[in-house]
């Protein structure tokens, strides 16, 4: 049966005062269309200068992308969950299947799953209502051993945790932060912590060990005999029930089921999305959850109640329309001082997600994230379903032709808004057969599979596509900020992993605009809020933005190079616009850092790597999006690199947090147009010496001195040698690149 409702509210949402910041945003776009104004007025004036008429496209395009973060950012709100109250209003919760997803065991190293594995079994909630399940789609032996071993340490683990409150259930972190037990701790807690740390250093020893044997020389015997002679891409189904919790004790383990999924050469996979698709369809045959919290392999539990979080939002909703999934902002352990690869995100997730908060919920940001079953499997808000309509013959077609699956889809769409018991009462280990058959690459042949319900494909960025289309079908999300976060990762390090990352983001967001569920469809045509739309929009138009950014990032040199100018002259009126665009907007972007505890360096980070990304990655993301939606390609889902440590760095190391290369095409661009800066500087200030009359004026020098602070890091990569500097054959193709730029700009004078 459904929970009443508590009597006491288990979250409230406020929303900040931020009339100052708004007068501020305001005022910038007033200026903003200013510009633009003088632009138009000016056209006749300036004829036909090329670089004034690309500043005026240019500066539209800003226009726009400002009007879309003011809109984004007006309802800044401030939610609160009270977890305690869920405790003391019910003993009874509801069901949860907890996925962890891994693909790759070099990039994504076993341990760092087992510690995310480990974190989650451990979570502050009755264990015979949890079952986690992990997706390993590298089919790694190495894998499965480091999460068998890590079981038998999790039956030590996640009592003592529980029996001495252990904040950090990560064991990694926790025996980082404590090197020694506290002084005034008793004998009995020093004596099992001795025991933990201990087990824990044989665990690590073991999967270090094992990761450094080749899996061909392994003998695959018992229980790992299905690992022999198997490739990563083509292999049958692989369930393993690790741990299961056959009494239903709460205050024991929860169930821990290995999946890798079928799969075959010529059958398509679908990355992540394919993944999410099969741990949901198994989950649903064996444990059926009505919530389902997914994490990647990498984003370990920091806070244990976190699930009773989540449910305050599920279960606290008046109107179960109004909390579809809940969204934990994505924060990162160990992140380098001052951000300088201004890939952790404060900022973005302090304002702008609180402000898509207020709208129609955040995005689903693919990790960290608590969903209602019945809502992956395609429901929409004011639908109402009883079994009777659920024909087997629409039940085929859409999900399947497994009957035990079907008829666990069926219990999902035809139970109650909160149902709170739904656990198959089936041993998990009955299930097994059935469930390899449902993880089949071509179970979803003929279904709504990936299309209309589950994890959507066709985007490297499935966790949008997928978001997008349950705002579009009238669902709102909740926006979960507890204290501690409920979520660490590890961030990126080194550019080369950052720009992998950024590409792929900026691929998959454009990609989804020209899809059937893209944010303009579900707002003509769907229930998606326009405001929510623009918000959409403001992310999914990273990747053409790279083309403005490029632009104008380029105007400077061109006007030196060719003796024009595309700003007003130091004594004009007129400049004063420009100028105080950029003073104001700069000033404002500081303080927004200052309110948010960060430093100003943090701030010059961000500012420098958000525009490195647009025109490098995000650059390489609009050409990857174009090729695969002209049918000339297909676009790679390429996996980050994970690590526990900061690039190899000692976090004192004076090397810690510079930027790193390596010969990827993709720094092409951003050396392209530093060495072009500095060629138009060289030439520009040749001019001047010679006393020629010159058009440029001292905007377009500022500018160039703008530009070549963003690619500061480039510029000593130009310098520098081994990972820290750039390969001479970027340097090469880069300076044949701004040499016909330069000679092209010539030509046109």
């Amino acid at each position: 049966m459904a929970p009443k409702t508590p009597p006491l509210p288990l979250y409230e949402i406020k929303y900040r005062k931020n009339v100052i910041s708004r007068g501020i945003e305001l005022f910038i776009l007033f200026l903003l269309f200013s510009l633009l104004a003088y632009r138009l007025l000016s056209l006749k004036n300036h004829g036909l200068n090329l670089s004034f008429f690309l500043a005026l496209i240019c500066e539209s395009w800003f226009t726009f992308l400002w009007i879309l973060i003011v809109s984004t950012k007006w309802n800044q709100v401030e939610p609160k969950t009270y977890p305690l109250r869920l405790l003391k209003w019910t003993s009874e919760f509801p069901a949860v299947d907890m996925f962890i997803t891994t693909a790759d065991p070099v990039l994504e190293p076993p341990l760092i799953t087992v510690n995310t594995m480990l974190s989650l079994l451990a979570v502050d909630y009755p264990a015979n209502k949890l079952a986690c399940y992990i997706s390993d789609d590298g089919a790694s032996p190495i894998t499965y051993y480091s999460l068998v071993e890590a079981a038998k340490f999790a039956k030590l683990w996640v009592p003592f945790c529980k029996k001495y409150n252990i904040a950090l259930r990560a064991p990694f972190r926790y025996f980082n932060a404590n090197l020694s037990p506290p002084q005034d701790s008793s004998q009995g807690f020093l004596e099992d912590w001795k025991r933990m740390k201990d087990e824990y250093k044989q665990l690590c020893e073991k999967i270090e060990d094992a990761s450094t044997q080749d899996s061909e020389a392994c003998d695959f015997a018992g229980d790992f005999g299905v690992f022999s002679k198997i490739e990563r891409k083509n292999h049958p189904t692989i369930i393993k029930v690790i741990l299961e919790n056959k009494e239903g004790i709460a205050d024991g383990l929860p169930h821990l089921v290995y999946i890798s999924r079928e799969k075959r050469p010529k059958h398509p996979h679908h990355f992540k999305a394919g993944a999410m698709n099969v741990l949901t369809r198994v989950s649903g045959l064996m444990t059926n959850a009505p919530f389902m919290l997914n994490v990647d392999c990498d984003m370990f539990a920091n806070n244990p109640q976190v699930v009773q979080h989540a449910m305050c939002y599920f279960l606290g909703a008046k109107d179960e329309k109004d909390c579809g999934f809940v969204q934990f902002p994505q924060y990162f352990y160990d992140g380098l001082k001052d951000d300088p690869y201004g890939n952790q995100f404060k900022l973005l997730h302090e304002y702008f997600g609180r402000g898509i908060a207020g709208i129609q919920g955040p995005f689903y940001q693919g990790t960290g994230c608590f969903h209602r079953r019945k809502i992956i499997y395609g429901l929409s808000p004011n639908d109402k379903i009883n079994t009777g309509e659920l024909r087997d013959e629409y039940l085929q077609k859409t999900y399947g032709k497994s009957q035990k699956l079907l008829a666990s889809v069926a219990q999902t769409l035809s139970a109650g808004s909160n149902i709170i018991e739904q656990l198959n009462s089936d041993s998990l280990s009955s299930t097994i057969e059935e469930a390899q058959q449902i993880g089949s690459c071509g179970y979803e042949f003929g279904t709504a599979w990936g299309q209309k319900l589950g994890w959507l494909y066709g985007s490297a960025t499935e966790d949008i596509h997928t978001g997008l289309s349950i705002h579009g079908r009238g669902w709102r999300s909740a926006y979960c900020t507890p204290d501690p976060p409920a979520f660490l990762g590890c961030a990126p390090s080194g550019g080369p992993a950052i720009m992998i990352q950024q590409k792929r983001w900026a691929t998959g967001l454009f990609e989804i605009i020209f899809f059937s569920k893209s944010p303009i469809i579900g707002t003509l045509f769907g229930k998606l809020q326009l405001r929510q739309c623009m918000a959409y929009l403001y992310i999914q138009l990273w990747a053409l933005r790279s083309i403005f950014e490029v632009c104008y990032a380029i105007l400077p040199a061109y006007c030196l190079i060719t003796n024009s100018n595309f700003l007003p002259k130091a004594n004009e009126p007129s400049m004063t616009i420009p100028a105080s665009i950029f003073i104001i907007y700069n000033l404002y972007g500081l303080s927004e850092y200052v309110r948010a505890n960060e430093s100003i360096k943090a701030w010059l980070n961000n500012q420098r790597m958000w525009r490195v990304n647009a025109m490098t990655a995000w650059l390489f993301g609009i050409l990857s999006a174009t090729t695969k939606l002209l049918g000339i390609s297909e676009t790679a889902f390429e996996v980050t690199k994970k690590d526990q440590g900061n690039d190899g760095d000692d976090t004192n190391n004076s090397n810690s947090g510079r930027f790193t290369f390596d010969d990827s095409p993709i720094f092409v661009p951003g050396t392209a147009i530093l060495l072009l800066n500095l060629s138009s500087l060289f030439i520009g200030i040749l001019d001047f010496k010679q006393g020629r009359d010159f058009e440029w004026g001292l905007g377009e020098v500022i500018c160039i001195m703008w530009v070549l602070f963003i690619f500061w890091p480039f510029l000593k990569g130009l310098f520098a040698k081994g990972k820290y500097g750039i390969p001479a054959t970027t340097i090469l193709k880069s300076g044949a690149l701004a040499l016909l730029l330069v000679h092209l700009f010539k030509f046109y004078q």
